[in-house]
């Protein structure tokens, strides 16, 4: 691998002045990051995704464990935990390459799929945060905002409680990289305190001996679905990792940008998924398909709390949203968008926008929220397989070449193709879901049709099937693996 002096000279780098700037729209797009810009600190990482996961979306995730898969609270417990363990690993590697690599998380990707075959995960990637989990946060938090707003008698109207969701969230996404950093640190100490305090109330109520009644696919099978839906949630945050450490200098300790990182993902996913649970199992809650799933939370605490922890569910979207939009514009600007007469950074700004209104409207048709009868679960599973096959590849691929890029050109150039990564992907997606997928009222794989105890362990035998597959494509085209130069940055 080459000097970053080095590299410097062989790749776009992000155009304008942006250092430590807040109130500035960020330059450029997903143009590489030059050492005299690179600034911040690995604890910074703590913050930034810590603050996303204090939402309802991360409380439903163990309400599915107790109220929909039927497991006991500790059967939940022990699927949380490891799920959330895994995904934030997986966040740790990840997290430790932008420094090192100094580009966005998808443009990194096209080392091992190559310029065109990166539309695969990149596209996958911009419709899962710019549209997915847009809308399902987004919604959580225009319908707790409206629960607040009866405090003051007047009924708001879905549409105008969304819009002012959506508005904030883009306007944070468009101004870029340092301002979310900087909300996401802020908006921890409310987010936070509330949701301590809210979470001691919830754990207080809960029948931790509540009796598991897992139907018929059984422990095993409710205990992997809920363990791919908790590492689909967590591992959710991996396509964007990268995004948010590339500005830090590759001097800083990498070790500490993946533990940071990984440790916000973890502490947060973990403690509210567990009070989710917890909720799920508190006398009087009720989670039928009529059900409104944040009103549950007033069984569990004083309406003073309830309602502060209302306002921290829309404040938690946001800071969530503004990820998702920030970083799905990303991966749409990495599938290689040109539009005539822009520059980088108002494609980014543009993009942010488009994906508001589209999200805005689509919303308003399917209000997706999360609840019982909502497909959350199969939502989650979904991105478990996709995630799955594409950190199979990009794993293996930085394995193969140990590391190194050599001058990185090769993140920029159109004419750099590689097969191997996408026909590994694509082959290891179709077999794995085509078998194992396990999506009830959607698809169900012949093998769980015919195993209902075997659960979901789709995300698994993606993995292991399209690491296979790239590395004997690999091994079989080995010189085009062998592009690098060697040099002196680890």
């Amino acid at each position: 691998m080459q000097t970053i002096d080095e590299v410097e000279k062989h790749v776009p780098i992000r155009e304008g002045e942006y250092g430590e700037a807040v109130a500035k729209v960020e330059p450029g797009g997903v143009e590489y990051i030059s050492h005299a810009e690179r600034h911040g600190k690995p604890i910074d990482l703590f913050w930034t995704w810590l603050s996303p996961n204090l939402e309802f979306a991360t409380v439903f995730v163990g309400v599915l464990g107790v109220a929909i898969f039927g497991l006991s609270f500790w059967e939940t417990a022990l699927a949380i935990i490891v799920g959330t363990a895994l995904g934030s690993l997986t966040h740790f590697v990840l997290s430790s390459w932008g420094p090192k690599f100094g580009v966005p998380m998808m443009v990194e990707s096209r080392g091992a799929f190559g310029f065109l075959g990166n539309i695969l995960p990149a596209g996958l990637n911009a419709f899962t945060g710019s549209i997915g989990w847009f809308i399902v946060n987004s919604v959580s938090g225009a319908f707790a905002l409206q629960a607040l707003g009866g405090l003051a008698n007047p009924t708001l109207p879905f549409w105008l409680t969304f819009l002012i969701i959506v508005v904030a969230q883009v306007a944070i996404a468009t101004l870029g990289h340092n301002f979310i950093h900087v909300f996401e640190r802020w908006a921890l100490p409310l987010l936070g305190v509330v949701f301590i305090v809210a979470c001691a109330f919830i754990f207080s109520k809960a029948n931790y001996g509540v009796a598991a009644n897992p139907g018929p696919v059984g422990h095993f099978g409710a205990l992997t679905l809920l363990f791919t839906a908790t590492f689909g949630y967590a591992a959710g945050w991996n396509p964007y990792a990268a995004d948010y450490t590339r500005y830090m200098p590759p001097s800083v300790d990498r070790n500490m940008v993946g533990f940071w990182a990984a440790a916000g993902v973890f502490v947060s996913c973990v403690v509210i998924e567990l009070a989710g649970a917890a909720l799920a199992s508190v006398p009087g809650t009720k989670w039928g398909p009529t059900d409104i799933p944040t009103v549950q939370l007033r069984q569990a605490m004083p309406d003073f709390v309830y309602y502060l922890t209302l306002l921290c569910i829309a404040i938690g979207a946001v800071a969530a949203n503004a990820i998702n939009i920030y970083s799905g514009t990303m991966s749409l600007v990495a599938l290689g968008i040109r539009e005539m007469g822009m520059t980088l950074r108002q494609r980014r700004a543009v993009l942010a926008i488009a994906a508001g209104v589209l999200g805005y409207v689509i919303g308003l048709v399917g209000q997706a929220n999360v609840g019982p009868g909502s497909k959350y679960e199969s939502f989650l599973l979904l991105i478990s397989y996709w995630i799955g096959t594409w950190l199979a590849v990009v794993f293996v691929d930085y394995w193969i070449r140990k590391g190194d890029y050599g001058d990185e050109s090769i993140f920029y150039d159109t004419h750099y193709q590689r097969w191997q990564g996408f026909a590994a992907m694509a082959i290891g997606l179709i077999v794995s879901v085509g078998l194992f997928g396990d999506i009830y009222g959607v698809y169900v794989g012949p093998i769980p049709n015919n195993v209902a105890g075997i659960g979901d362990i789709t995300f698994i035998v993606g993995f292991l099937l399209t690491a296979v597959l790239y590395y004997g494509f690999s091994m079989a085209t080995r010189s085009a693996t062998n592009t690098s130069t060697a040099g002196s940055r680890a």
